[in-house]
């Protein structure tokens, strides 16, 4: 006969099971993964547990908001509840979801070989994982000539540009903090929808990884389903982030700069209504992810007197573009006709300056549905905006890139954006002067940032302690420069030559190979 006492222990155990319910963990070992190529592996192999469907999908001792909201959905309608999502933390648990609150949600976890060779830790890209991906990484590069957070790594580095996108595609969300990147100043070269980043640095993410858990918890089953087959998860996750957020409360706001800025501060996420979108959306509502291709432009492959490629980034959802030209006006022939709508629905498309002088960016849709259009940038200096919500004490960002997002609307819904960003070297001073009332021409360039304190990327940009002053010919030719060192009263003629004139100039280009990653300092 079974005592009183273990009786009582029985049933304490089994009323209070489910509060204490931690979520599964699959571990990625060797076997489970294929090269695909170099520097790339498949998990195809890897195998998610099954969902436990009667454990709670979050914690009863979840507290955040949201969290009340996403068990009363879950009382009423079928939802995914986080069946097929796995969770991949790469800073080894440095700033990690506490796999106490989400029950359903499968952990990964990384055999010895992978931790060994630093394979879980940093940017992701290197292993493709067969599920919905929901990830982070507390790090960032502090070391060596070029310091900087993993998202601008991602932005400068061939290999990241590359593989970045392709997780987009195949329905993985990742945060990363912008340590440091975005604080007096935006250094970020282009302003992409292939990851979200977080102001601040250590557990400034975390904001972001419940909003997005209970976001896509809250997706109806059949809505996450055709997410996933699709591969429209981060898009649309990026889309309910962006629409929800405190200062976004109209369309015109969601079409503007204010719901699209390089960095996401964690004060202005509202989980509760990203959560009451997700579970309101039916496949039917889903809109597509918007792809660009350049039809012609006039960024090159050589541009400015060390002849570099101005062209940084060419991806479906982002485009980006570094003005090394002395010209005033650059144009580019955009088209978002690639775009497939998941539904069949018709399109539409808006084109709309994010950041950036109006008076200075002109954009010019074209057909019926505007799938394409003209734009011509001019040169901008560098020019500051109040951080927001820095009221008591107005605190200001320099920004020197111009972004212009294009959106589809299916007649329901309008897309996460694709984002077109042209970024100017900030730490040079150009002055320009008008040869007539339609055109522009470049007087002089100070290239010597270090004189100034002016911050570059060693990685993008390079500098000289010298100002150069262009002499022309009668008919407009750019025929050289005089060329004044600092400090220097003398000046000495150097001729223009574009096609010999990289080898005139030692460029300082820094050392694009991967740095050491480590964990960032806390805010």
């Amino acid at each position: 006969m079974i005592s009183l006492l273990k009786a009582l222990q029985l049933i304490f155990f089994s009323f209070f099971l489910p509060l204490v319910a931690q979520a599964a963990e699959v571990v990625l070992t060797e076997r489970e993964v294929v090269q695909f190529r170099p520097g790339v592996w498949l998990a195809s192999g890897l195998e998610l547990p099954a969902s436990g469907a009667k454990l709670p999908i979050v914690a009863d001792d979840h507290t955040d908001e949201g969290a009340r909201l996403l068990r009363i959905i879950a009382s009423r309608s079928e939802i995914s509840g986080l069946a097929g999502v796995l969770y991949d933390n790469r800073d080894r648990g440095h700033s990690s979801l506490d796999p106490n609150l989400y029950p359903r949600l499968t952990f990964l976890k990384y055999s010895s070989e992978f931790s060994d060779a630093g394979l879980d830790v940093g940017l992701a890209g290197r292993i493709f994982l067969p599920a919905v991906v929901l990830g982070n990484s507390s790090t960032a590069v502090r070391t060596g000539a070029a310091p900087r957070s993993l998202p601008r790594l991602a932005m400068t580095s061939a290999f990241w540009r590359a593989v970045t996108p392709t997780l987009y595609e195949n329905n993985c969300i990742y945060v990363y903090p912008e340590h440091r990147d975005h604080d007096a100043e935006d250094r970020y070269p282009v302003n992409w929808p292939y990851m979200i980043i977080s102001q601040g640095s250590s557990g400034s993410d975390k904001r972001f990884l419940h909003a997005v858990a209970m976001t896509l918890a809250a997706l109806p089953s059949d809505t996450f389903e055709f997410l996933r087959k699709e591969r429209l998860v981060a898009p649309t996750v990026q889309m309910i982030l962006r629409r929800n957020l405190q200062n976004v409360a109209t369309r015109e706001d969601y079409l503007s700069g204010k719901a699209h800025p390089t960095v996401f501060e964690g004060r202005l996420v509202q989980t509760g209504r990203m959560v009451a979108q997700a579970a309101s959306l039916q496949p039917d509502d889903i809109p597509p992810l918007v792809r660009l291709r350049v039809v012609d432009e006039e960024f090159s492959e050589a541009g400015g007197l060390a002849g570099l490629e101005e062209r940084l980034v060419n991806t479906p959802s982002a485009i980006g573009r570094i003005w090394r030209s002395f010209a005033w006006e650059r144009e580019l022939l955009v088209t978002a006709e690639d775009t497939s709508e998941p539904n069949d629905r018709p399109l539409t498309f808006e084109w709309r300056l994010l950041r950036g002088d109006p008076q200075r960016v002109w954009i010019e849709p074209q057909g019926g549905n505007g799938a394409t259009a003209k734009i011509r940038v001019a040169w901008h200096d560098p020019w500051t905006e109040p951080v927001p919500g820095k009221k008591k004490k107005q605190k200001l960002r320099q920004f020197s890139r111009v972004d212009i997002g294009v959106f589809a609307n299916n007649g329901k819904l309008d897309s996460a954006p694709a984002i077109i960003s042209i970024d100017f070297p900030e730490h040079q001073v150009r002055r320009y002067e008008a040869v007539d009332q339609a055109e522009k021409r470049l007087v002089s360039i100070d290239y010597d940032a270090k004189v100034r304190g002016a911050y570059l990327d060693p990685l993008l940009f390079w500098s000289a302690d010298w100002t150069d002053t262009a002499r022309y010919a009668a008919d407009g030719k750019l025929l050289g420069w005089e060329r004044q060192n600092t400090g220097d009263t003398s000046a000495s003629f150097v001729p223009h030559d574009e096609e010999n004139q990289s080898r005139f100039y030692e460029i300082n280009r820094g050392d694009a190979r991967m740095p050491t990653l480590r964990r960032k300092e806390k805010p």
